[in-house]
């Protein structure tokens, strides 16, 4: 009972050196909604008192650490770990974000980031560049999918994981990088080149044949629901005319963003309720409708889906299948239904907790269940045979004219390879078209 006192005193210092800024910052973030709770009645909540066993209990492990530990270990990253401890044994998404967490976070979302513009990925122990990002420094400077990238600024790479690769390449905009690279297997040469702001699109979108559209978000960024606008735009001015059918592509999609996936829904609703979420605080009480503008107008829609779509990816996926505006197609998404609140603290940290759950329109929970599709197609290698020597009835020497008049219509023989297009060897993109050419048929578009 000699350190009552002390043990009493650090364990009120914790209590304030967590609370404060978590109260600062929730109340700096959370947004006003329209069912918001008055502050008296915020206020009139009994607070449950410390728990001092506890906090005594984590003063004397914090203390036998420092005294006993095989390497001395300072005050700040003791407590740093126990608040990693305290946010990861929550749930899987919560965490404590130290200043270069907190800053990737903020570059993922954004989709903007200081760097290079080179795709890696890790083969043979090797770094290896997948792909030169068009109009960045490491397009300009020629560098090639297949490099080897064996030194960054003198270190070799060798061993490295390809996060650490990553995080070398990144960094302060202008900022100068010396890349050393083998090109098939020949001598190693250098490259500088200077960081610069990189743009990484979040929505790819073109025609796969006359009036069928394709759009694959890749990850909703803050800027996704205006690209998809945009998209949809392009699609309208391209094709002269209403479209035939359209792919919404949501496969491996980790989410991002919640409000851009409102945006991404309400470009193909016209009325209803998008999503809704429910949590213990007021702030998190939040409902998402469609408004009546429609940027898709109409046109019959197939969403992929699997089970690399998570969170916002099953927010559009699970409005679209109870509001009956899309077809979902592909196999069971992920199942992250729950959000995460970024809460900023000092020093530019930051904490990312879980508040509340996702609701579709009709009610369903998505946390660990997930979206199931309406039509199941699994993914499978698409490989084209042949054309046999087969010959028609206008092959045959002295063979009659058509009845009506019509020209002929021999064999046609096979020549240069056509150019490759993005069905041709996705089997579940395939079944979709053709889902969407057998709706146009039937519906004498």
């Amino acid at each position: 009972m000699l350190h009552l006192s002390r043990l009493t005193s650090l364990a009120l210092a914790i209590a304030i050196v967590i609370g404060a800024p978590l109260a600062q910052a929730a109340e700096k973030t959370a947004p006003a909604t329209p069912a918001a709770v008055s502050p008296a009645k915020t206020n009139t909540a009994a607070k449950p008192p410390l728990p001092l066993d506890e906090l005594r209990t984590f003063a004397e492990v914090m203390d036998r650490v420092k005294a006993a530990y095989v390497e001395p270990v300072d005050d700040k990253t003791l407590l740093e770990n126990a608040i990693k401890g305290m946010l990861s044994n929550l749930d899987p998404h919560s965490a404590y974000l130290g200043p270069e967490d907190f800053q990737e976070l903020q570059e993922s979302t954004s989709g903007e980031f200081g760097g290079l513009g080179i795709e890696v990925g890790v083969e043979d122990g090797f770094v290896k560049v997948v792909s030169p990002i068009d109009d960045t420094p490491a397009s300009k400077a020629g560098i090639e999918a297949g490099d080897l990238i064996v030194k960054i600024n003198g270190t070799p790479t060798q061993g490295q994981n390809m996060q650490e690769a990553v995080d070398k390449m990144r960094g302060k905009i202008g900022e100068k990088i010396t890349l050393t690279l083998v090109r098939d297997g020949g001598t190693p040469f250098d490259v500088t080149l200077a960081r610069a702001t990189i743009q990484v699109k979040s929505v790819k979108a073109q025609m796969l044949e006359n009036g069928y559209g394709y759009i694959r978000i890749t990850q909703f960024q803050v800027k996704t629901g205006d690209e998809v606008g945009k998209a949809l735009a392009k699609f309208r001015k391209d094709n002269g005319k209403k479209m035939s059918g359209l792919i919404l592509d949501l496969r491996n999609n980790p989410g991002g963003v919640l409000q851009s996936a409102v945006q991404v829904a309400d470009h193909f609703l016209t009325k209803g309720l998008i999503v809704y979420t429910k949590g213990r605080i007021a702030n998190s009480e939040l409902r998402f409708s469609a408004d009546p503008a429609d940027a898709s107008e109409g046109v019959p829609l197939v969403v992929l889906i699997n089970g690399g779509s998570a969170s916002a990816s099953e927010i559009v996926a699970g409005a679209l299948q109870d509001q009956k505006r899309g077809i979902l197609m592909g196999t069971d998404t992920f199942g992250k239904g729950s959000v995460q609140t970024v809460l900023p603290l000092n020093n530019d940290r930051a904490l990312k907790i879980t508040t509340a759950l996702y609701y579709t329109p009709n009610g369903r929970s998505i946390q660990a269940q997930g979206i199931n599709p309406d039509i199941v197609v699994r993914r499978a290698k698409v490989t084209n045979e042949a054309d046999g020597e087969n010959y028609k009835e206008a092959d045959l020497l002295g063979h009659l004219g058509n009845g009506n008049g019509g020209a002929d219509k021999p064999t046609v023989k096979s020549g240069a390879a056509a150019k490759a297009r993005p069905q041709d060897d996705d089997f579940q993109l395939s079944q979709a078209l053709s889902l969407l050419k057998g709706l146009s048929i039937t519906r004498g578009n």
